[in-house]
C-alpha cells in the first residue's frame, strides 16, 4: 500500500509539474480561457472526453447502473454525451464565428448587459455541485488509498490544492495539456482493470449472463405517464444543461479552426458515450468478483464497488494504474470546472461593477480561481456524503431554465428579443422553484416544467409588441450588420 500511496503522490506531482510548464505560453487572457485558439482536432477530443469523464463516471455512474440499469442512467453519459453532440452540430460553428471570450460574451452581444449578467450567474451556480463532485471523489479516493489513514474531509483539501496550483497558473493551456496526459491514463487504467475484472469474475459472457439476469439493460422507464415524464427530465438534465455551459464553450473556442470547433465535441461525446460502457461492465464484474463483499456494498454504498474491488483483490500495478485512472478522470473535471465559472466570473459579472483593465484580467482570473476553489472546498465539505451522482445532476437543473432558451433563441430566431429573454428566465425559474420547493414536483418534474415554461416566456415575451421590444431588435440588426461587416 505504501508503494502504491508513493507513485499516486508522483502522479500528482507530474500533473502539477506538467501545468507549470504549460503556463509558460500564457502571455495574455486569450491564452489563459481559450488556450490561443490554437488546439488540434487530437487535443480538442482529449480535453473534451477528460473533462466530461470525471468522478460520476468512474464513481458515481457504476453505483447507479448496477441499482437501476441504463434507464436509470439516462442523464450520465448519455445525456450529458449527446450535448457535446448537439453543440457540434448546432452551436459550434455559429459560435466559433463571433470570436467571443465566454459565452456570457454571446448573451451581453444579443441582448445587452442584464441579460450576459442574469444567465452567467445561473452558469456559475451550475458548477457548485460539479466541481463539489470532483472535489468529493478526490477526498473519497486519497481516504480509500490511505485506508482511512487520511479522512475524506482532508483528501478533498488536498486534492483542491493539487488541481488549484497548476490550473491557477497556466489556464487553458494547463488543463490542454494535462487533460491529454489523463485521457491515455484513464483508457489505458479502465481497460487493463475490465480485463482482469472479467477473467475473475468466469468471463465475459458470465457477466453479460448476470447483467442480463439483473435486466440492466433495460433502456425506458415503466409504461406509465408519470415514469416517462421523469425520464424524459432526467435525460434533458445532462443534455440541456450542458450546452449553454462556459466549459463547452471554451473546447470550441480553443480550437485552432471552425472545422475542428465543430468536429472536436462530436466526436468526444461520441467517444465518451461508448467508454462509459467500460466502468459498467466492470462493476457487474465487481459483483460476481466478490460475491459476499459486492452483495453487502450493493444494499450500503455502490458507488465502492469498483475501488474496494481493485484495492482488495487485484495486484499493485493495477492498483497503481486504476488509481490513477480515477485521480486522472476526477482532476481533469476538476481543472477544467473550476477554470470555467471563473472566467465567466470575471469578464461577464465583475466587469459590470468594477472596472478592469486589460493589463490587469489575467491577475483577477486567477484570483477569481483561488476563491472559487475555496467556495467549493466549503460546498463539498458541508454536502460530505451527498452520491456524486446527485450532486451532478443536480447542478445542471441552472443553466436549462435560466440560460438554455435565450441562447438558442438568440441563435436561431430573429424575432428573439431582450424582453422575450427576461420572460423566459424570470418565468422558468418560478415554476422551476415552485415544483422543486412544493409537492407538485413529485407529479411533474420541476426541471421538465421550468424547460416548458422558459420556451413559452421567450416566445411570448418576444412577440408582444412594445417599445422594449422594438428597440432590441434594432440592437440586433445593428450588431447583424457590424458582424457581417
Amino acid at each position: 500500500m505504501t508503494s502504491l500511496i508513493v507513485l499516486v503522490c508522483l502522479y500528482m506531482l507530474v500533473s502539477i509539474g506538467i501545468g507549470l510548464w504549460a503556463a509558460r505560453r500564457v502571455n495574455n487572457t486569450a491564452d489563459y480561457a481559450l488556450a490561443g485558439r490554437s488546439l488540434p482536432l487530437m487535443m480538442v477530443i482529449a480535453t473534451t472526453f477528460a473533462t466530461w469523464f470525471g468522478s460520476e463516471t468512474v464513481l458515481g455512474l457504476p453505483g447507479r447502473f448496477i441499482e437501476g440499469g441504463i434507464a436509470g442512467v439516462v442523464e450520465e453519459p448519455f445525456g450529458s454525451g449527446a450535448a457535446l453532440i448537439l453543440v457540434g452540430v448546432f452551436f459550434a460553428r455559429k459560435l466559433y464565428r463571433m470570436n467571443l471570450l465566454t459565452i456570457g460574451d454571446f448573451y451581453r452581444r444579443r441582448y445587452g448587459k442584464k441579460i450576459e449578467l442574469a444567465c452567467s450567474v445561473f452558469i456559475i451556480l451550475s458548477y457548485l455541485g460539479w466541481v463539489g463532485a470532483q472535489v468529493a471523489a478526490l477526498g473519497l479516493v486519497l481516504n480509500l488509498l490511505t485506508e482511512g489513514a487520511i479522512s475524506v474531509s482532508l483528501g478533498m483539501m488536498i486534492g483542491t490544492f493539487v488541481v488549484l496550483f497548476y490550473t491557477v497558473y497556466g489556464g487553458m493551456w494547463s488543463v490542454a495539456f494535462t487533460d491529454f496526459l489523463q485521457m491515455g491514463i484513464i483508457i489505458a487504467g479502465l481497460i487493463a482493470v475490465a480485463v482482469v475484472a472479467s477473467n475473475m469474475a468466469g468471463g465475459v459472457g458470465h457477466v453479460v449472463s448476470f447483467a442480463q439476469s439483473r435486466d440492466l439493460f433495460h433502456v425506458f422507464p415503466e409504461t406509465t405517464f408519470h415514469g416517462w415524464l421523469f425520464w424524459i427530465s432526467a435525460a434533458m438534465t445532462m443534455m440541456i444543461g450542458s450546452i449553454p455551459q462556459q466549459d463547452v464553450f471554451q473546447r470550441v473556442m480553443s480550437a485552432e479552426d471552425e472545422k475542428t470547433a465543430t468536429r472536436g465535441p462530436i466526436l468526444g461525446g461520441c467517444f465518451y458515450i461508448l467508454f462509459a460502457f467500460v466502468p459498467m461492465f466492470i462493476v457487474c464484474a465487481a459483483v460476481l468478483a466478490m460475491p459476499g463483499v459486492g452483495q453487502m456494498l450493493l444494499t450500503t454504498d455502490p458507488q465502492l464497488l469498483l475501488p474496494t474491488l481493485v484495492r482488495d483483490y487485484m495486484p499493485v500495478w493495477l492498483r497503481v494504474l486504476f488509481f490513477g485512472a480515477v485521480l486522472s478522470a476526477v482532476m481533469s473535471t476538476a481543472s477544467a470546472t473550476m477554470l470555467a465559472p471563473t472566467t465567466t466570473f470575471v469578464h461577464n459579472v465583475l466587469r459590470n461593477y468594477i472596472t478592469i483593465k486589460p493589463k490587469d484580467e489575467l491577475l483577477y482570473f486567477r484570483g477569481a480561481l483561488v476563491i472559487f476553489a475555496a467556495s467549493v472546498l466549503a460546498y463539498s465539505l458541508w454536502f460530505e456524503g451527498t452520491a456524486i451522482y446527485d450532486m451532478v445532476a443536480m447542478a445542471y437543473q441552472f443553466p436549462v431554465v435560466g440560460a438554455f432558451w435565450p441562447l438558442v433563441a438568440g441563435i436561431y430566431w430573429k424575432k428573439a428579443t431582450t424582453q422575450g429573454a427576461w420572460t423566459s428566465i424570470i418565468l422558468g425559474a418560478t415554476a422551476w422553484t415552485i415544483l422543486t420547493v412544493t409537492p407538485l414536483g413529485e407529479v411533474f418534474p420541476s426541471v421538465l416544467g421550468g424547460f416548458v415554461v422558459a420556451c413559452f416566456g421567450m416566445v411570448v415575451g418576444s412577440l408582444v409588441p412594445s417599445r422594449y421590444n422594438e428597440k432590441s431588435r434594432q440592437m440586433y440588426l445593428a450588431a447583424e450588420l457590424s458582424t457581417q461587416a
